[in-house]
């Protein structure tokens, strides 16, 4: 890996730190409530927003702008599929909702990490 990406990626894992903590929180509180399905979405709907904003700025050194915006939310729309497919299919397997957030992003955040630099690169 080159030193930019090696650069961006410890970047992307601040960041995305941050995203899964808000993600994962709002996940916990919400699912106290609500289907794990809903708070699951709602959490990452916010965290979204956060992700987005500080990618942009401090990830990636880019503007925000719609082209970057749509990509970002496709990518994201992608990553969204596979998570919450992931979690209905680790809490299938008896996971517990608490624990089965863990597995998913260990395999979204390698994933997710490729999709949003290509989506927010410059062109």
């Amino acid at each position: 890996m080159k030193s930019t990406s090696i650069k961006q990626f410890i970047r992307f894992v601040i960041v995305g730190g941050g995203a899964t903590l808000i993600h994962y929180g709002i996940y916990l509180v919400l699912g106290l409530y609500i289907g794990n399905n809903i708070a699951y979405t709602i959490g990452y709907g916010i965290s979204f927003v956060f992700n987005f904003i500080v990618s942009n700025y401090f990830t990636f050194n880019t503007t925000p702008t719609k082209s970057g915006g749509f990509k970002f939310l496709c990518a994201h729309g992608f990553n969204y599929l596979l998570q919450i497919g992931l979690l209905n299919i680790y809490i299938s397997m008896g996971i517990g909702r608490e624990i089965a957030p863990f597995f998913v992003y260990a395999i979204c955040v390698p994933v997710n990490f490729i999709l949003v630099k290509k989506a927010l690169k410059r062109t």
